[in-house]
């Protein structure tokens, strides 16, 4: 390790560790360097292996998903340096929301490797070791989602679902006894549900438009049938009257 790593600041992090699987968290505080340096110079979506921090984690593979550093700057995916940076962001940018529109500005975000100026490093849980982990891994502290998707494409996703497959039966729904003592159950509306009626819509939407563009080119070419009726008739009526004027002249000059 470099000198300044070891020297410029004090040797103390926090590990945020999280299990999607029991939708736990477990937060614990390292002080000692020697299991720190295992996730220096390593950077955001990379998979460090968590035996050194103890017994309990051994067989545990975790993934780098974020942390702060000292003074609360938030790591940001795509910098690559371990120190905090000044960033010109924009509309679209992560950490910045414009306020005006086409509005941008500098702002300070520490940069996606790890290194000791972190205080708090996030981890996801991506490999399950050997024993549980009480109040992570085990299933008595296990927390599951109370709501469950909401879009019909995610909800295949979940219950591994195709096209033909009725989403509608597959909604997560909760049961509830209210004050009153009645029980009432509850179900997400579907959203992006392709549905007959839809279809039906769209259908409709494209005849509509169809129609309108069939009018639109009746209406053109009728316009254009008008136009050139209207120029031949006023063509035919400055013959007609140069014809009357050199009929007059020729009387005059008899």
């Amino acid at each position: 390790l470099p000198v300044h790593y070891i020297f410029d600041y004090p040797i103390a992090m926090k590990l945020n560790i999280a299990n999607p699987a029991t939708g736990c968290m477990k937060a614990i505080d390292v002080d000692e360097e020697k299991q720190l340096r295992i996730f220096y110079d390593r950077r955001m979506a990379q998979e460090v292996e968590l035996d050194i921090l103890g017994d309990e984690f051994k067989g545990y593979v975790a993934r780098i998903s974020g942390g702060n550093d000292k003074q609360g700057f938030p790591m940001q995916q795509g910098v690559l340096v371990n120190k905090r940076v000044r960033l010109l962001m924009s509309k679209g940018s992560c950490y910045y929301r414009p306020r005006m529109k086409g509005e941008r500005k500098r702002k300070s975000v520490r940069g996606c490797i790890v290194g000791p100026d972190l205080s708090v490093l996030n981890l996801t849980i991506v490999k399950k070791g050997e024993a549980d982990i009480p109040g992570l891994t085990d299933d008595e502290s296990a927390c599951p989602r109370r709501l469950g998707p909401k879009r019909a494409n995610n909800i295949r996703k979940l219950f591994n679902l195709t096209k033909e497959d009725d989403v509608r039966k597959y909604v997560i729904s909760r049961t509830f006894t209210t004050k009153k003592g009645q029980e009432i159950t509850k179900r997400p509306k579907i959203q992006r549900l392709i549905t007959p009626l839809r279809l039906q819509r769209k259908r409709h939407i494209k005849a509509v438009k169809r129609a309108a563009q069939q009018k639109a080119v009746q209406e053109r070419a009728e316009y254009g049938r008008l136009h050139a009726q209207r120029v031949k008739e006023r063509r035919e009526s400055a013959l007609a009257s140069k014809r009357r004027s050199s009929r007059k002249s020729s009387r005059r000059e008899e």
